[in-house]
């Protein structure tokens, strides 16, 4: 089979230029184009440059169909409102899309649904091996432990991370939330201060950290009477999800329309 051709979305970005570098370095793909929004400072610029790791022919443009209908899939850390737009583009041209944009609202996880009746879309909040294999033992863990095991979600990132808690963050709160068999939308809670009350049973609770450059880390607490129990994950190379989405995009391709979570691609459906 001939190499797969992706096109990296938010080129320009921190994650899109890491996604530039390593599709260059994986075997059975190409980097078919590069897209960065209207007005970006990157438009014309070679993304291998870009990128660091010199000239490969491919300028970013702003005209992501034109890219898309040349594909055979479409790696996506952008922004939500950028996302979904790639994903009725995805769609239209028939080849999978790779989501790993965080922040996104209900109505835009509708727009994504909507869209995979038409293509393969693998959506994460994170891509990483690691983290996905936590989010399988964190379900485990909370199905096996009661309430009388309280459940706190702690993630920290750096300055410039515009959303919270992140998606990462969210993805252990489903899990857990799952193993309980409750509603994360009705039963979290995302923030404390003042005179808050004794912690009700049975939520699941979020704390948000910002500073410095780091890269991703992520602690979910069960804490019960007399004993507490941590399962934690620290990202130290934004390598790691590039390669878990590059893995994602490979596993997509040919696949049936459809919404797909990375434990379907790692097949760990179940701790």
């Amino acid at each position: 089979m001939s190499d797969m051709r992706l096109v990296v979305t938010g080129a320009a970005g921190r994650m899109g230029r890491m996604l530039v570098k390593a599709i260059q370095a994986a075997p059975g793909l190409s980097l078919s184009a590069a897209v960065e929004h209207e007005g970006s400072f990157a438009l014309g610029q070679d993304a291998g440059v870009l990128a660091g790791v010199g000239e490969i022919g491919v300028p970013i443009t702003d005209d992501p169909l034109t890219a898309f209908v040349a594909a055979d899939g479409v790696v996506d850390f952008s922004t939500p409102a950028a996302t979904v737009r790639f994903a009725a583009l995805a769609a239209q041209a028939r080849i999978a899309h790779v989501v790993g944009t965080t922040g996104l609202a209900d109505a835009d996880l509708d727009r994504l649904a909507a869209a995979a009746w038409h293509t393969a879309i693998v959506r994460s909040g994170n891509m990483s091996l690691g983290v996905n294999l936590l989010a399988a033992l964190v379900k485990r863990v909370a199905r096996t432990l009661g309430e009388e095991f309280d459940v706190e979600i702690v993630e920290m990132h750096h300055r410039m991370k515009v959303d919270a808690p992140s998606g990462t963050a969210l993805l252990l709160g489903e899990a857990a939330a799952e193993g309980r068999a409750i509603d994360l939308s009705t039963r979290s809670v995302r923030g404390r201060d003042g005179v808050t009350g004794a912690r009700p049973p049975g939520d699941i609770g979020f704390a948000t950290l910002r500073g410095g450059s780091v890269v991703g880390d992520h602690r979910v607490v069960f804490a019960g009477e007399g004993e507490r129990i941590e399962l934690a994950h620290l990202a130290e190379d934004r390598a790691i999800f590039a390669r878990g989405a590059l893995k994602a995009a490979l596993w997509a391709r040919g696949r049936k329309p459809g919404l797909y979570a990375m434990t379907d691609v790692l097949d760990i459906h179940d701790a």
